[in-house]
């Protein structure tokens, strides 16, 4: 895992094998924050990381300057890896919560600007994934990315706004207002 930009720019990192994760590409993650540096003010954004996995869309959102990092993952290992990186750089705006995502959607009622979800590629649930973050998570202006598999669309949501892919990763952008 490498930090693409920010404060920890350029930093690498091996994250525990235990970890259950698809991790998003290096090449993926820079292309994404790149067109987000172009739409965010990190200083002023609130950002929740669902499926958060091995956590590298969680820090490259800390390198930016995110103004608090939420990161929800079922995975005891990923929790504790998050908590490592966080003792090891002083991290104090990364809440890091060993949950079901789609219990915690459900038990916490926190609206965030962005919101980035990674959930397994043979999930079942991404249309009610989709609706109960934009119905409950989302700030009237706020951003939901999903990342997914390139051959799924969710184009034709009515809250879609676009999307790009990078190999076999594909982003689909959603907002409140579309």
């Amino acid at each position: 895992m490498r930090v693409i930009g920010g404060t920890l720019k350029g930093r690498r990192f091996l994250a525990p094998k235990q970890i259950p994760a698809r991790p998003t590409t290096d090449y993926a993650k820079e292309s994404l924050f790149n067109m987000l540096g172009n739409r965010i003010l990190w200083g002023e954004t609130s950002f929740l990381d669902l499926f958060s996995g091995i956590g590298s869309i969680s820090l490259e959102a800390i390198s930016r300057g995110a103004q608090q990092v939420t990161s929800v993952d079922t995975s005891f290992a990923a929790i504790k890896w998050y908590q490592q990186l966080q003792r090891e750089f002083e991290i104090k705006n990364w809440q890091a919560l060993k949950q079901d995502a789609f219990k915690w959607l459900k038990q916490n009622d926190k609206q965030f600007d962005l919101v980035f979800a990674d959930p397994p590629y043979d999930s079942p649930f991404y249309n009610e994934l989709i609706e109960q973050i934009i119905s409950t998570k989302l700030t009237d202006d706020g951003l939901f990315v999903l990342e997914h598999r390139k051959s799924d669309s969710f184009a034709t949501h009515p809250h879609f706004e676009s999307e790009r892919h990078y190999g076999e990763v594909k982003f689909t952008f959603f907002t409140k207002e579309n």
